[in-house]
């Protein structure tokens, strides 16, 4: 039996969201989850997110973003830290997403933080994913 990373469930549920080009997409909540979306949304890839209780359980609902054009705004997502292999980086080996065009998230002592604030903060952690 193989058990479902929490994480890449969300990334796929937002990859499969923006190729069908749906305005919202609901996800089951948790901390984490809820961090991530704060980061996207504070980076401009989604419009907004809410947290609601659907069915008695608390859901994630993030409102997905398009150019003028309907394309996405969210163009990749990538999952790099998994169960089965953790990615870990020190403080001077946080990478950069498409020469700083996209974004890490990475998990740190201090919470989840973009690259660039682990950058600024000098520290290192678990890369969870890319986006751009």
């Amino acid at each position: 039996m193989i058990l479902s990373d929490p994480i890449s469930d969300m990334l796929t549920r937002i990859r499969n969201a923006n190729m069908a080009e749906h305005d919202k997409v609901q996800i089951p909540h948790s901390k984490m989850k809820s961090e991530i979306a704060r980061i996207l949304k504070d980076e401009g890839y989604i419009k907004d997110y809410t947290t609601e209780n659907i069915d008695g359980k608390a859901t994630l609902v993030l409102f997905l973003k398009y150019m003028a054009d309907q394309k996405p705004v969210i163009q990749g997502l990538r999952r790099v830290s998994k169960p089965s292999r953790r990615h870990y980086v020190g403080a001077d080996d946080v990478p950069r997403v498409l020469g700083g065009i996209g974004t890490a998230i990475l998990s740190t002592s201090t919470g989840i933080l973009t690259d660039s604030d682990a950058r600024k903060s000098h520290i290192g952690g678990e890369v969870l994913c890319y986006i751009w």
